[in-house]
């Protein structure tokens, strides 16, 4: 394999068209599983996030996911009108609103939805623990130099 030649770069020598088309194709793994339970993958990550930690404000939970809270409503509006959790104005601090998941919504995990795609990766267990901490490396890199600049 050749490096790639600065003066004359292709498409797959950008690092960021690997993570991108990776996404891409992790949303088309994922999309027949979640179109049984009429779930997006956005939708998805945030159910994922509620189940590592419930009754989060929605500005935590957005920051969780690297979502802001314009792109997160409509999200969680969908998600409380499949009955899946509910969103509550905190009673300590009106301006905050607390999302919660319902018990349908923590039953998700029963219906297979917690399994990953770790197989279908091809990767050993090891090698996609290791690359998962790397990417996730990559984006906290990224997001500390764009707050820098």
């Amino acid at each position: 394999m050749n490096p790639p030649d600065p003066a004359d770069p292709k498409l797959a020598d950008f690092l960021c068209f690997a993570v991108y088309s990776a996404n891409l194709a992790y949303g088309r793994a994922y999309k027949p599983i979640l179109e049984k339970l009429g779930l997006t993958y956005t939708q998805y990550i945030a159910v994922v996030a509620l189940w590592e930690e419930d009754n989060l404000t929605v500005s935590a939970l957005g920051a969780k996911l690297f979502l802001e809270s314009n792109t997160l409503t409509p999200i969680l509006k969908k998600l409380e009108t499949a009955g899946y959790l509910t969103r509550r104005r905190d009673p300590e601090d009106e301006r905050q609103v607390r999302v919660s998941l319902t018990e349908a919504g923590r039953r998700l995990r029963e219906k297979g939805l917690n399994m990953t795609l770790v197989k279908q990766t091809g990767l050993p267990v090891e090698e996609f623990s290791r690359l998962q901490r790397e990417v996730s490396n990559l984006r906290d890199n990224l997001i500390k130099a764009a707050e820098d600049a």
